[in-house]
């Protein structure tokens, strides 16, 4: 029987999902997932932008429960302080932090314009401005990341929070085929190489539910 239970909504839709569950794995927990249902009310609104607040992934642990990324990121830290999710150094742990903070309540034309769709491909993809903006600080923050810690990850050769929290946005810039500056095209294709991704990927890529709206031709 496992340690824990991770509830997520979707593999291949669902970055929020994605970056809870790369955390635990990260950190070597021992999880056994549920997909809650593509027809439920609280999941759509999350896939579709259309709630403030989400209450999944959800991690239970022990009777405890925790619901939001960085609140699980956290609490993995401290029952795990091995696993290495924050870097060792203080001011790298607060770099790591920051932009890990940033991710979580930033970026929204990004998430807006290229919603994350792992089996979606999306040639000649238009990017509009406001998007364009976030694309650029994303490239920005990757490439100061890989400059001072001489990569491949973030913050050097393991991954940290800051990569869990950047990964889905390395899947979109491949679903839309996002021009890349060359650091953080390597940085793309490193984590989209990543043994977690790859598994992840092979998982969504076998869930038999589709979202209409999130499967249009743009």
């Amino acid at each position: 029987m496992a340690e824990a239970a991770l509830t997520i909504s979707s593999r291949n839709y669902s970055s929020w999902s994605l970056r809870g569950w790369l955390l635990c794995r990260m950190a070597g927990l021992d999880i056994a997932v549920s997909v809650l249902p593509g027809t439920d009310a609280s999941t759509r609104a999350e896939l579709l932008h259309l709630s403030p607040s989400f209450l999944v992934p959800r991690l239970d642990h022990g009777g405890i429960a925790v619901w939001d990324v960085l609140a699980i990121a956290e609490y993995l830290n401290e029952i795990r302080p091995e696993a290495g999710l924050l870097p060792e150094a203080p001011a790298a742990r607060a770099r790591c932090r920051a932009v890990s903070g940033e991710m979580h309540g930033g970026f929204i034309n990004l998430r807006s314009a290229l919603p994350m769709n792992l089996r979606g491909r999306h040639r000649g993809f238009q990017v509009f401005n406001g998007a364009r903006g976030d694309i650029e600080r994303i490239c920005a923050i990757v490439e100061d990341g890989l400059s001072r810690s001489g990569g491949p990850f973030l913050f050097g050769a393991r991954p940290s929070v800051a990569d869990a929290m950047y990964a889905p946005v390395c899947t979109r810039f491949r679903t839309y085929g996002v021009a890349l500056p060359f650091s953080t095209a390597a940085y793309r294709d490193t984590i989209l190489a990543w043994d977690l991704m790859e598994e992840w990927t092979e998982q969504a890529a076998q869930e038999p539910e589709a979202i209409e709206e999130l499967d249009m031709e743009f």
